[in-house]
């Protein structure tokens, strides 16, 4: 009854219609645009007159290499557009004629930054940055660090989270939020252990001092404590935001969805639900104080992140508008929830799920899964599925099919090795979904990849080992046995003496960088010995004094990040290996969805509407259009109807726009706007940002 009346009081009256917005949505303030919901109320560029779209401008950054990407979401404040680099540079660019204003090279740079951050007092503007594990508050004017904020001009995030800050390795992708006077920073860390803890920590934006902190691993008397073994939160790592976050303003409110807890795959060191891992946390932005949560995966070892910051949106419930909040999965669901009690706006159900038969580890009992939306992602692979492309083709998957496990959503890892379908890159992924406040739309594209978990011992630890183990007890989950790697995320260590010094690879090795944990707490020789193997694949004897019996030190560990391919190196899975899909937040019906991506040496032998990856976001139009890059092997640039699906107009990229696009107006002309970073899956690497408008 509690629950019920609140809804009765935060909903609109009877009969209210559906209005488009127009204050704050004529810009793009805000990495995701006004509210997380990537929607521009411009219409000079519409249905009737898209086809006439030109290149306004263009801007090379002149940071693109062999490899790199630049997924950035730019900004626009003030007829200044702010954006990134693939070298993490900071650039301010005149939004109508993309002639540089500043830029700005953090000492220490990072590469994939998705965006910036803007705060202002009224009187002078910030842009907020990051770069490895520092905040950087820059002049919006000028572009020069601002003494005041941090030291120097930029704040540490290791500091505060309780553990040793040579261990901590750290780093933000995503941009952060403001509330007032507080930013809220995204941070990634290490998948492995050690990890350090991903708690919630708000600065103040003026002087970069901690303002609050919320234990997303909970401490001792804390709530969700008792999800985690009892000395969990002096060890466990991750449960971190790395997708960004949403601001509620009017009610004060940061909407954080949270990722799995480390190590991802195997979880006997952290039996329990462990809260606040795969969860969307509701807390008041002033105090960081927990208002309402709701976890998606309990217990995850399926590395199911929530892979995107929710939408704040606006449903139809009985003729009666209520404000809510949408959160897209990798597994493929939609989630809606009341934005105030976190009452979820449609039908779910606990399901009860299979044990794991790998020792040492407990799944949870049941999951929970929406009963609507229908998922936009299949769910389970299943021998009829397997690709026919060729008839070899399909031959060799399936027999590599029926050697594995396939048991649809949260089949446990297993030795064997498990599907996971939608893979680890999703379903959903980072780019973001888009919601039409006109129409009640809400549009997510989503990757349909199969990817294989094969648990696998570590070496043992302790007495008599070699480089080579040590190798595969502490490397090989992320950079595989071969060193192959899963690139662009996992890079590949093959020839790395040809491409790095050695005192930069052992520093690595010592300390992590990015997602990689540092490994101080090995002995110098087994150091030594992992970094001669890596450099030279030289394996020799090492002698470990004692056995480690930390809690981070477990028994099994994963074979890498391997997708489920043919031989040819195509998807095994028969298409579409990517979609784009309009649904319906008012009813959960689909409006529409299609195929969405080619690659082009299939589509010269007629095989078309594949679909194919894709990373990036679409942004959606009172104008009546849904713009989208995103997809990895074809490079276009594509306008559809937001109605109907129907494509209206295409373009392709110097290098695939592997970013979510930014729609803006400046000196009365509406521009569309988009990083052709490309970088993914081999694909040829840019560094341009393109703006289109009509000529």
């Amino acid at each position: 009854m509690f629950v019920a009346s609140l809804l009765i009081l935060a909903a609109g009256p009877l009969g209210q219609q559906r209005g488009v917005p127009a204050a704050g949505f004529t810009g793009w303030p805000v990495y995701g645009g006004q509210d997380n919901i990537r929607y521009s109320a411009l219409k000079q560029i519409n249905r009737s007159n898209v086809s006439r779209l030109k290149v306004a401008w263009t801007y090379d950054t002149g940071d693109a290499e062999k490899g790199t990407e630049m997924q950035c979401n730019p900004i626009v404040v003030d007829g200044i557009l702010y954006a990134t680099s693939p070298k993490g540079r900071v650039i301010a660019l005149d939004a109508a004629t993309g002639k540089l204003v500043w830029s700005f090279l953090p000492e220490t740079t990072r590469e994939r930054l998705r965006g910036v951050a803007y705060w202002t007092d009224g009187r002078h503007g910030r842009i907020f940055t990051t770069a490895r594990h520092e905040i950087y508050a820059l002049d919006a004017k000028t572009g020069k660090p601002v003494e005041s904020f941090g030291h120097h001009g930029r704040a540490d995030m290791r500091e505060g989270l309780g553990r040793d800050l040579n261990s901590a390795s750290i780093f933000s992708r995503t941009p952060g939020v403001v509330y007032k006077d507080i930013l809220l920073v995204p941070n990634v860390m290490s998948e492995g252990l050690p990890s350090p803890p991903g708690h919630i920590k708000a600065y103040d934006a003026r002087t970069g001092k901690v303002r609050w902190i919320f234990h997303t691993i909970p401490h001792p008397g804390e709530f969700g404590y008792e999800t985690w073994p009892k000395d969990a939160w002096t060890y466990a790592g991750a449960a971190n935001n790395w997708a960004g976050m949403a601001v509620d303003h009017k009610r004060g409110l940061v909407f954080i969805p949270t990722g799995s807890a480390s190590f991802d795959f195997y979880g006997s060191n952290r039996v329990g639900d462990n809260l606040f891992a795969n969860t969307l946390l509701a807390l008041k932005a002033e105090t960081g104080e927990r208002v309402w949560h709701f976890q998606f995966v309990r217990h995850d070892v399926w590395d199911r992140d929530l892979p995107a910051p929710p939408s704040l949106v606006t449903v139809r419930r009985n003729g009666r508008l209520i404000d809510a909040v949408a959160q897209a999965t990798k597994s493929g669901h939609v989630w809606v929830f009341h934005r105030e009690t976190g009452e979820p706006l449609f039908p779910w159900e606990n399901r009860a799920m299979a044990p794991s038969e790998v020792d040492g580890e407990v799944l949870a009992r049941t999951q929970p899964f929406p009963l609507k939306p229908e998922p936009f992602a299949r769910q389970a692979l299943t021998e009829d599925m397997i690709t026919r492309r060729t008839p070899e083709a399909h031959r060799v998957a399936v027999e590599r099919f029926r050697q594995l496990v396939s048991g649809g959503p949260y089949a446990p890892p297993s030795f064997r090795g498990t599907i996971v379908f939608p893979g680890f890159d999703g379903g959903a992924e980072w780019g973001g979904q888009a919601f039409d406040p006109e129409t009640g739309l809400y549009y997510v594209n989503s990757n349909e990849m199969a990817w294989i978990l094969r648990i696998v011992p570590r070496p043992a630890a302790g007495g008599r080992s070699s480089s080579k183990a040590l190798y595969v007890r502490h490397c090989a989950a992320c950079h595989r046995e071969d060193m192959g790697g899963s690139p662009p995320e996992f890079p590949s260590l093959v020839k790395i003496a040809a491409r790095k010094p050695v005192a930069d690879v052992g520093a690595v090795i010592a300390n992590g960088a990015g997602r990689m944990p540092g490994f101080r707490h090995l002995a110098r020789e087994q150091l030594e010995a992992i970094t001669e193997y890596v450099l030279t694949g030289k394996d020799s004897v090492v002698h470990v004094l004692t056995k480690d019996n930390s809690p981070i030190e477990q028994k099994y560990t994963t074979d890498g990040y391997n997708k489920f391919l043919d031989p040819d190196g195509y998807p095994a899975v028969a298409p579409p290996w990517g979609t784009l899909n309009a649904i319906n937040l008012d009813t959960g019906e689909y409006a529409w969805k299609i195929p969405f991506g080619e690659i082009p040496e299939l589509v010269a032998k007629g095989l078309r509407n594949t679909g194919s990856e894709n990373y990036g976001g679409p942004v959606v139009t009172a104008g009546g259009l849904l713009f989208i890059g995103a997809t990895n092997h074809d490079r276009k640039f594509r306008a559809y109807d937001k109605v109907t699906g129907k494509l209206l107009w295409e373009t392709e990229l110097p290098a695939a726009g592997n970013a979510t696009p930014a729609v803006y107006e400046a000196r009365g002309k509406q521009f569309v706007v988009i990083a052709a970073g490309g970088g993914k899956s081999g694909r040829p690497s840019g560094g341009t940002y393109v703006a289109f408008s009509l000529p």
